[in-house]
């Protein structure tokens, strides 16, 4: 169930009550052209109008950046909400309540909502120990140091933990201190304070709530850094630091630069730079990835260029492969060893630092220069390890033009053919989603289109009975694990089907086949489906007829087999 705590029925009753063409016109003033409404697509930069939104279907798409979904999808990326706050808005458009969730839930969401507050307060307290402790004095020394200015330290609310550490259970419940991350308890039953005089950074999250801290010291003490630990408010393989303080300056940035550290972020932001993010402490993630693809087309991955920076590299590269799909792109800027990005703007000054970011290397070059230093390609060994190197990588590319290409680089480096998709995804790629611009898709992939894009037309169907036998084709597994799923929840329209695959492995499939154009008027699709589907059966019962024959004249047919190649025969299965 995609919707968590929010009942699936509820959902379904929602896109039900809305109209997309609604909902989106308030947000994009639409056009009607035909069956559709049309505006230039929210989620890319375009001259010329490629974003569609169906009323019938309940579903957009942008035939430019191939942006779709329903009503739930387009609040997800339109606003940047999560699930549950797309779901809340869009109850709120259709002016009704999301149900309210069970006691003990309920309790746990009252819970952290006290916990976002108590995360909140405790910022201030930090803030306030900066500003007028006579402990904090040290962190403001050392601020200064840094060049920061007021400013920047007041935007990013950098504060001080005393040393102290009773002096925050003086103002806060030791337990809740606990929960959050700020308290540890030792093995005795003691509980101890996980930040001692240092500079502290609150980490917030899009919405601008405090769900963690980073700690700088003031001394030589190890370690350096700290983080918030794990919490029901703090998971730091999906979070950034800085993302909250970027979008209030820009909702949708051309690029985000993603750096190593907190003061990274600051210094830039303080020169001007300000769609600076970091990652917390931890490698950066498919997770990350598609955080900031949310909100931008280039991600830059700026790194020191030492042995460090070029590890964290490659060990992005291929949480980062699985999320490239067309019209996304990462660059790589490597600085100078010795420096980091606070030190380079400083150095360089701001004009020479963007100059070198807008000249670093895109990922591809990156990926397969960084191979190329590895591997003796003037040998036929070394091209064997390199393409041996580079296919789980490229296997992890989402089907589309960027990874064609990507293989046709790679093949022409190694001189050798290159195939990194197993037989489940060839099956879909060339049966339910090929990629090949026919004039016409094949037959299988026009009926299943129909259907997807009517999903009423399943009740013709399941009247009249299914004969999954004369299912016969390449694809036919997945063709009829649709088919059950239609026939189980009867959705409504495409919208409320697309909520049912949300995060399913065949969420793109449907997604496609709800793009697809049919050029078939409404009026006449349940006329053209119904003879789509008559063709589709006699294609498997021709196939199914000379697979038996093949049997019958090898002698390998079993006797149930002959009995259904007679009746078959009968019906003139074949000619």
């Amino acid at each position: 169930m995609s919707g968590g705590r929010i009942p699936r029925a509820f959902i379904d009753d929602l896109l039900v009550r809305i109209d997309i063409v609604e909902l989106i016109d308030s947000h994009v003033p639409l056009k009607k052209t035909g069956a559709n409404y049309v505006a230039r697509c929210p989620f890319h930069s375009e001259k010329t109008p490629s974003f569609s939104v169906n009323s019938h279907k309940q579903f957009f798409h942008c035939f430019g950046c191939g942006a779709s979904g329903n009503a739930i999808s387009f609040l997800m990326e339109f606003n940047h909400l999560d699930f549950v706050e797309a779901v809340e808005d869009l109850a709120a458009f259709a002016g009704v309540d999301v149900p309210k969730e069970e006691s003990g839930a309920q309790a746990d969401k009252v819970d952290l909502q006290n916990l976002y507050g108590l995360m909140e307060q405790v910022a201030d307290f930090y803030v306030q120990q900066l500003r007028t402790g006579v402990a904090g004095r040290q962190a403001v020394a050392y601020l200064k140091k840094r060049d920061l200015s007021g400013a920047a330290a007041t935007r990013f609310k950098i504060g001080y933990a005393p040393q102290d550490w009773q002096a925050l259970t003086a103002h806060f419940p030791q337990q809740a201190l606990i929960e959050v991350g700020l308290l540890g308890a030792n093995d005795n039953g003691g509980v101890y304070a996980r930040f001692r005089h240092r500079v502290m950074f609150p980490i917030r999250d899009k919405r601008g709530r405090v769900i963690g801290f980073g700690g700088r010291v003031l001394d030589d003490s190890l370690p350096k850094y700290l983080n918030s630990p794990e919490t029901p408010l703090f998971h730091k393989g999906r979070e950034v630091y800085g993302l909250y303080e970027l979008l209030k300056s820009n909702a949708k940035p051309p690029r985000i630069l993603l750096v190593e550290g907190y003061m990274d972020v600051i210094a830039l932001a303080q020169s001007g730079i300000d769609y600076a993010v970091a990652a917390l402490g931890t490698a950066t993630s498919q997770a990350h990835f598609e955080l900031l693809f949310r909100y931008t087309a280039e991600v830059v991955l700026c790194f020191d260029g030492d042995n460090a920076g070029r590890e964290a590299i490659w060990k992005a590269m291929e949480a980062a492969f699985s999320v490239l799909q067309d019209g996304r792109q990462i660059r790589v800027m490597l600085l100078p060893q010795g420096h980091d990005p606070d030190s380079w703007v400083r150095g360089q000054g701001v004009e020479g630092f963007i100059g070198d970011m807008l000249a670093s290397q895109v990922l591809s070059d990156y990926f397969f220069g960084q191979l190329a230093e590895e591997f003796n390609l003037q040998e036929t060994e070394g091209r064997a390890q390199y393409v041996n190197k580079a296919k789980p990588y490229l296997a992890k590319l989402p089907d589309s033009v960027f990874k064609d290409m990507m293989l046709a680089r790679l093949q022409e480096i190694s001189k050798a053919a290159v195939d990194v998709s197993d037989k489940t995804a060839k099956l879909n790629k060339t049966v339910l989603v090929p990629r090949q611009k026919d004039s016409r898709p094949p037959l299988e992939r026009q009926t299943l289109a129909m259907l997807v894009q009517n999903p009423e037309l399943i009740a013709v169907l399941a009247e009249q009975g299914i004969d999954w036998e004369c299912l016969d084709f390449k694809g036919a597994d997945k063709f009829k694990a649709i088919l059950q799923v239609l026939l189980a929840e009867r959705p409504a329209s495409t919208g409320v089907l697309l909520e049912h695959y949300r995060g399913h492995p065949d969420e793109g499939i449907i997604r496609q086949l709800a793009a697809l154009r049919l050029e078939v008027p409404i009026a006449g699709m349940a006329e053209e489906f119904s003879g789509a589907w008559d063709k589709l059966l006699e294609q498997g019962i021709d196939v199914r007829f000379n697979r038996l024959l093949a049997k019958v004249e090898s002698g390998k047919a079993s006797e149930q087999e002959k009995i259904e190649f007679k009746t078959l025969s009968m019906h003139g299965a074949s000619k």
